[in-house]
């Protein structure tokens, strides 16, 4: 198999859908215009709200909406695969729990050259941090999903994750033996700092394979600040490419016979014993 361009498309979203839907497609454009075959957008690439609560506003059926529309069209029409960070998708009636406050799923959707929606990841890990002057906790408005999922596209099996999920090595070895793994993210710029670099290059080098990262990376008009350094992590935990902060697109290539020589000078996944 010859190599997979890959892109990874930062951005700082605003409280406005239109606003970040004509972000996003300024930076597909971009990335199909330079060759890439998959591109990955970051966790709430639509929405980054004044208040939790502004998902709920914008949330869509799974199937239909805009923003779903704006995902397929965009696939379809630059004939590339588009893993669309998230967004916030309702939960059905039936899912719905008597006299709990409305919730969302945050979903990862991933979408084909012909604009159709091949796999969905609920993300299944709520984010909880509070150190003083920051406090989160996305149970709050959030449904936590119950299944880890793969997509199988240009002949790779990509793991699909979101932010949070990256603390939990034993969602991604659940998964079996992956090519590529996809990490949307609007991670704090305080753990960030601590923790982003050091767990993307440990999730490679743990699965000896290639890690797409894709962050939230600005200061936003809620005041918060993410961390940003979106980035394509080797088989090696090596950093090929990064963008520390700001919009921009991160183009890399992904290369199996790089990836087959580093498993088989070191064939850690076939010793397994756990």
């Amino acid at each position: 198999m010859s190599s997979i361009t890959l892109a990874s498309l930062q951005m700082v979203s605003t409280p406005r859908v239109a606003d970040n839907l004509n972000a996003a497609q300024s930076l597909i454009e971009r990335a199909a215009g330079q060759g890439a075959q998959l591109v990955l957008l970051p966790e709430y690439f639509c929405l980054m709200g004044l208040k939790d609560t502004d998902k709920l506003d914008i949330a869509e059926p799974f199937g239909a909406g805009p923003i779903q529309g704006f995902l397929a069209e965009m696939a379809a029409r630059h004939g590339i695969h588009i893993i669309a960070g998230t967004l916030p998708l309702q939960v059905p009636s039936a899912e719905r729990v008597s006299g709990d406050s409305p919730r969302v799923y945050n979903s990862c959707l991933v979408f084909n050259p012909q604009g159709q929606c091949v796999q969905r990841y609920d993300k299944i890990h709520l984010f909880c941090f509070s150190n003083g002057s920051e406090s989160y906790d996305e149970a709050r408005v959030l449904k936590a999903g119950k299944q880890p999922a793969v997509a199988e596209v240009l002949g790779l099996r990509i793991g699909l994750s979101v932010c949070y999920d990256l603390r939990f090595p034993e969602l991604y070895r659940g998964m079996g033996t992956l090519d590529l793994i996809t990490m949307p993210a609007a991670f704090t710029h305080t753990t960030g700092l601590a923790h982003w670099a050091l767990l993307n290059r440990a999730r490679a080098v743990e699965n000896q394979c290639y890690v797409l990262a894709c962050g939230q990376g600005g200061l936003h008009e809620s005041g918060r600040r993410t961390h940003g350094h979106s980035m394509l992590v080797n088989p090696w935990g090596e950093m090929e490419n990064v963008l520390e902060e700001g919009q921009g697109v991160v183009l890399g290539q992904l290369d199996p016979a790089k990836m087959k020589a580093i498993r088989a000078s070191l064939p850690a996944l076939s010793h397994r014993v756990l």
